[in-house]
């Protein structure tokens, strides 16, 4: 967490206290949700440096002399009566103490009650490429692209497949359009309430671009695009369709940029792409689940 800056210091200002040191850069947060525009992660293990003490590092805390972080225990009640009786309220109250501060600690630490994630029986393939549909783009797009791009990531808070195709026409040396595809398992934390942000609200954070929620795909999904061509020799036509099933989220993204340069000076309306992606999206979560 940063430090605000300093105010100035008063001009008859004592001369045996220190010069205000510049404030701590804001550092960035540990869990940056990818968008389509999302800066490269900074570094998430970077420390904050002391005002006042810059670059000189500090002895570790020692646990045992820290105060608990929920405030003081509160003391226990008086024995009264016979001394059994009265030890027995005694150390009733001790552990109700103890007890509450695991649980709290407990809370705290795994971020939740510790239920298990809900992954709707999802694997993520090796080889995205393979494992996804998008034959219903194969119609306009004839060509095979012979070296898609993929990479897969295996992980105890996320797994994810990731493919990246190049289409292309009849007889187009270069690609005509790109189409992506991601799927993610989130096995630590809901993605819910981020997807949710994310994409409903996606035309607040991106100007012109459409937002439409879209039914019978999973818990939620959202359709994204935008169409800014204009007659057949400029502009771009692109539409992603994102979508969350309990803890796991996929995404299939197309784009078609039109320039004087471009050999494809007839892409496919809009409508038919959006058609395509919820067509294709359907059978693929279709097929990689158990």
């Amino acid at each position: 967490m940063s430090t605000p800056p300093q105010s100035p210091q008063p001009a008859d200002q004592s001369p045996q206290q220190p010069a205000p040191q510049p404030a701590v850069p804001p550092q960035p947060t540990a869990y940056s949700y990818p968008g389509p525009q999302s800066a490269p992660p900074g570094n998430f293990y970077a420390q904050p440096t002391l005002v006042g003490h810059p670059g000189q590092p500090q002895p570790p805390a020692n646990p045992y002399t820290q105060a608990p972080p929920y405030g003081p225990a509160p003391a226990p009640p008086p024995a009264t009566g016979g001394g059994g009786a009265g030890r027995a309220v005694l150390w009733a109250a001790v552990g109700a103490v103890v007890a509450s501060a695991a649980w709290a600690g407990g809370v705290f630490l795994l971020g939740g009650t510790g239920g298990s994630a809900d992954l709707r029986g999802y694997t993520a393939p090796a080889n995205m490429c393979s494992s996804a549909d998008y034959s219903s783009f194969k119609d306009e797009y004839t060509q095979d692209d012979s070296a898609p791009t993929r990479t897969s990531l295996k992980d105890q808070a996320l797994d994810e497949s990731y493919c990246s195709v190049n289409l292309k026409k009849t007889g187009s040396s270069y690609a005509d359009a790109y189409l992506y595809m991601q799927l993610d398992l989130h096995k630590k934390t809901d993605p819910g309430p981020e997807f949710t942000a994310t994409w409903k609200n996606y035309g607040d954070s991106h100007k012109d671009y459409d937002v439409d929620p879209v039914e019978g795909i999973g818990d939620e999904a959202y359709l994204v695009s935008q169409d800014t061509s204009s007659g057949s020799s400029s502009g771009s036509r692109y539409a992603t369709l994102a979508v969350r099933d309990g803890w796991v989220t996929y995404t299939m993204s197309y784009s078609a940029y039109l320039s004087s340069y471009s050999q494809d000076k007839t892409p496919p309306a809009l409508t038919d792409v959006t058609d395509w992606l919820k067509t294709d999206a359907r059978t693929t979560l279709r097929q990689l689940r158990d």
